[in-house]
């Protein structure tokens, strides 16, 4: 379980006193908390890799209004954040992996936008990043 394995890294990151990991692991276990409890019962590891995704969603809007404002110093902190929480997530696919997937679950050229990522969110849940799947998507139809 996700949330098990964020909280032992926290522990960690306290005895160490490394205090940008504490942090960051102290967010993505409170976003995995508050999922729980709204739920009412333990996470699916979707769920918990969604929330990931959430957070790595957030650290790049840091990240890009970082770069634009040339703050170096953010950029490295930013990235750091990004570096630790992509260690939660799964592996994740190529481009030609999922290109294969893909097409052997049914998108085809000529296909509506809207009707090949029903079929692909939830085909590559947590398997890449949203960005990636609808640029394969896009290619594809």
């Amino acid at each position: 379980m996700l949330k098990t394995t964020v909280f032992e890294h926290l522990k960690n990151a306290m005895r160490e006193k490394d205090v940008l990991a504490k942090g960051v692991l102290t967010l993505l276990k409170a976003g995995l908390d508050s999922a729980e409890k709204e739920k009412g019962t333990a996470l699916s590891t979707e769920e918990e890799v969604a929330i990931v995704n959430r957070e790595i969603k957030q650290t790049n809007q840091s990240l890009e209004g970082a770069q634009k404002a040339q703050r170096e110093d953010l950029i490295e902190q930013e990235e750091a954040k990004l570096a630790l929480l992509k260690k939660f997530l799964p592996a994740q696919l190529s481009e030609d992996e999922i290109v294969a997937m893909l097409t052997e679950a049914g998108i085809t050229k000529g296909m509506n936008m809207g009707d090949a990522m029903k079929i692909a969110k939830p085909l590559l849940a947590g398997k890449t990043d949203g960005g990636t799947m609808s640029k394969v998507v896009k290619n594809l139809i």
